[in-house]
């Protein structure tokens, strides 16, 4: 047995604390910002969980553990079974609506229900703490999530000490990891969201799996580099995203931060954005670097992209070039009908319909935005810049052309365009 110096979520007098100083800054919040409104949310606590150990080895902890488990959760986990988390539905094989006992005898002797018993207890913690802060000023409110390094969601390889680990105590125990999101979700209802922090892990698989109960997305931390920066479109494209925070990014100096073109495209295009988000009629995706070298016939890290919008069936894969292909990023917006919009760079889009044997390309210009967010067109393309009608390109701003002496792709300007496209029936079929 261990001494941390971690807060035990076991004693009352700590909640309490923590709830009166949460109201008292939620209070001074809004003496000072109220009529401003230049803070709109605010977190809740950083992290939380316990690092160390799978569960809380207290003396009050131990007597919780071993007490029956609370008929409030076996009622919510029974009722909602249905509609929890695969994961969390698997830590529930022995669990029963009519189970009644300790802990372990109700869910097993597992590290998995030394995280369901933390889960419980953190959640009931902080909804004490931001229902305390709400009702002294009621802004959203979130709490960010240490994510785990598990399987099929794991982005890299790490070592445990850098990554947070596999198993519960490595990360943060009884945080707001996949495993338990239902339990903060039903728990702590106070809360506007569970946001993961996404550094190491798989950054779509995350998204989509932090949707769940459709609550909101946001990335309160991330990567700060372009690897980080590429992601954003997919946050904000496929998964209805309210915002992305590359951590640290303070510290970097203005021309060495990677989000300033990302975030400035994002800015001239957001009224499309959200337009999008509210019809769910987008995709965000990214394209990381190739390998070069030895490794240039190492599996792509990003393979291509498919979405389906009405008839239309889409295909994004890389920016073709002569040379060595680059990385990309951005999103395509159904506007309607047969009309697109094209966000980004490296990338290129082609189409096909559902029931007729030929599409084509009606038209591909590329767009500017002004300051309310209407489009112009600037250039219209065709020829080379839809490989021959084959696909609209969203070229990269720097090209290879791997020595071939013809401009065959012209470099990006606005990385806005639209393109309409147009389908051909078999008479007959």
């Amino acid at each position: 047995m261990q001494i941390a110096d971690v807060v035990s979520v076991f004693h009352d007098e700590a909640r309490d604390c923590d709830a009166r100083a949460f109201a008292r800054l939620m209070a001074h919040l809004k003496e000072i910002d109220e009529e401003h409104h230049t803070i709109i949310m605010v977190q809740v606590e950083n992290e939380a969980g316990l690092l160390g150990d799978s569960r809380d080895g207290s003396r009050e902890a131990e007597r919780c553990f071993n007490a029956p488990v609370p008929r409030e959760l076996i009622e919510k986990l029974s009722s909602e079974y249905d509609f929890l988390r695969p994961e969390l539905q698997q830590s529930l094989k022995s669990f029963s609506s009519s189970s009644i006992g300790s802990w372990p005898e109700v869910f097993g002797k597992s590290q998995r229900t030394d995280e369901l018993f933390m889960a419980y207890y953190y959640a009931l913690y902080i909804e004490r703490v931001a229902c305390a802060g709400k009702e002294a000023y009621p802004l959203p409110l979130y709490t960010n999530v240490w994510q785990n390094a598990d399987s099929i969601d794991a982005g890299n390889d790490v070592p445990v000490v850098v990554g947070g680990g596999h198993t519960p105590g490595e990360y943060p125990s009884g945080g707001g990891v996949i495993n338990v999101l239902d339990i903060w979700q039903m728990l702590a209802p106070t809360l506007e969201l569970i946001a993961p922090d996404l550094y190491l892990n798989d950054y779509a698989n995350c998204c989509a799996k932090y949707r769940h109960r459709n609550q909101p997305l946001f990335i309160p931390e991330q990567r700060r580099d372009e690897y980080g920066a590429r992601r954003i479109w997919t946050a904000f494209g496929s998964y209805q995203a309210i915002g992305t925070s590359p951590f640290g990014i303070d510290t970097l100096e203005p021309e060495d931060n990677a989000f300033r073109r990302h975030y400035a495209l994002l800015a001239k295009v957001s009224k499309h954005v959200l337009q999008a988000q509210r019809d769910q009629s987008s995709i965000g995706f990214f394209f990381d670097e190739l390998p070069r070298g030895e490794s240039a016939d190492a599996k792509d890290p990003s393979p291509p992209h498919t979405a389906r919008f009405g008839p239309w069936k889409l295909l994004i894969e890389r920016s073709f070039v002569f040379g060595h292909p680059g990385a990309g990023a951005g999103m395509v917006i159904h506007k309607g009908g047969a009309t697109f919009l094209l966000v980004g760079w490296g990338f290129r889009v082609s189409f096909t319909h559902e029931s007729a044997p030929f599409t084509g390309i009606l038209r591909f210009d590329e767009k500017e935005a002004d300051e309310t967010g209407e489009l112009r067109t600037l250039r219209m393309l065709n020829g080379d810049e839809t490989r021959s009608g084959a696909s609209c390109v969203m070229p990269n701003e720097v090209i290879d052309y791997g020595g071939f002496p013809i401009c065959i792709t012209i470099p990006a300007r606005t990385a806005i365009a639209e393109c309409e496209v147009y389908a051909l029936e078999d008479e007959e079929v």
